[in-house]
């Protein structure tokens, strides 16, 4: 944790220090209502990704405009929602090992809490936990639809998982989870209606096979910033679990908007300084590797397009620019980063401004939460 803050209540943006992370409230606020806006009238719900922000004060606005609840993608992510008082929590991951499945059902005692599985040995793991613990945990079976990262095939093996959910007591089975992660950050709206299509028959196959064997599926869940209008539209899902609509970054600007989609803004910054310019076509600011992720790519310049971030080194991001640009020691500039969930998890807190002002200070009181 750093020995001061980057700001203060009340003070200038220009007075902020720098490297900081920067949340323009205006932009922000009006990306959850429009989040809310296009689920209007739509019998699908939005339980919003926390891992996208990792902050309750940032939950609690999602809820207050009709979020059912969040999902975390780590058990001790899921922790401190949790005692933050954010009772409908779904761990959209798999869970595994006795110390994580004990913190687990020690949240269930206090909030509705949910975990997915792709696998008998940890339905039967959760359940022998949960009947030790004396507590109920709803149970998804995560499908693979496309991202070929966790889950089973759809169909006859989701099936079966379903099965064995219900026939362990106090387990409870509670839907399909069904995200396409890698079908967000393809670049044309064709691409992603055909990813998004494909998603969709592999859920509506699962949830068929699962009803004819006498089950429920109550909730087909996931859906993300990128595409979530389709899985709103698809007549299959009935909850979505986007997170980085209330920031954006630039791999989402990246994304070929189609006439229907949602226009987010950027909201989520690292305010920078000019620390170093010694040649007519480089400068340098503060702001590297530990201060913006580059996993998807660099940040841009903030309506400074004739300023390239072209290098990232840990403390320090190189720049080319024109060589009569004024840009002096000391200017301050505010980056878009590559990816907003890993940047986040760089830092301590939020400075949150509106206007010329800094408004409020929000902890990030779940970065770190790798467990």
């Amino acid at each position: 944790m750093a020995p001061w803050q980057a700001a203060h209540p009340a003070d200038l943006v220009s007075a902020i220090d720098t490297p900081a992370l920067v949340l323009d409230l205006d932009a922000f606020e009006r990306n959850l209502q429009r989040m809310m806006d296009a689920l209007k009238g739509h019998p699908v719900r939005l339980r919003a990704h926390a891992k996208s922000h990792k902050c309750p004060d940032i939950a609690r606005r999602q809820i207050a405009l009709g979020a059912i609840g969040i999902c975390c993608q780590k058990v001790s992510e899921a922790a401190v929602f949790v005692d933050a008082g954010i009772h409908d929590v779904l761990v959209t991951n798999q869970v595994v090992g006795t110390t994580k499945l004990l913190h687990l059902a020690d949240l269930a005692r206090r909030a509705r809490v949910g975990v997915l599985v792709d696998d008998p040995l940890q339905v039967l793991a959760l359940a022998d936990v949960a009947r030790y613990q004396g507590v109920s945990i709803d149970v998804y079976v995560e499908v693979d639809v496309g991202g070929h990262r966790c889950g089973v095939s759809p169909g006859a093996a989701a099936a079966r998982l379903a099965r064995l959910i219900a026939d362990q007591a106090p387990l409870r089975f509670a839907g399909l989870q069904c995200y396409h992660g890698s079908a967000q950050h393809q670049r044309t709206p064709l691409e992603r209606e055909r990813a998004i299509a494909q998603a969709c028959d592999a859920a509506r196959l699962s949830r068929s096979l699962i009803e004819a064997a006498g089950l429920q599926v109550e909730r087909i869940t996931g859906a993300g910033t990128g595409t979530f209008l389709l899985e709103r539209d698809s007549g299959v899902f009935n909850e979505i679990q986007a997170g980085s609509y209330i920031f954006m970054d630039r791999d989402y600007g990246d994304n070929q908007l189609g006439v229907q989609d949602v226009r987010f803004e950027h909201a989520l910054f690292v305010c920078s300084a000019v620390l170093s310019r010694t040649q007519p076509t480089r400068a340098v600011l503060d702001a590297g590797l530990k201060a913006s992720s580059i996993d998807s790519g660099m940040p841009t310049v903030w309506q400074r397009p004739e300023l390239k971030y072209v290098k990232a080194a840990d403390d320090h991001g190189v720049l080319d620019i024109p060589a009569d640009s004024p840009l002096a020691l000391g200017d301050a500039l505010m980056l878009v980063p590559g990816h907003c969930d890993p940047t986040v998890n760089l830092y301590d807190e939020l400075v949150c401004i509106r206007g010329d002002r800094v408004e409020a200070i929000w902890q990030i009181a779940a970065r770190g939460t790798l467990l």
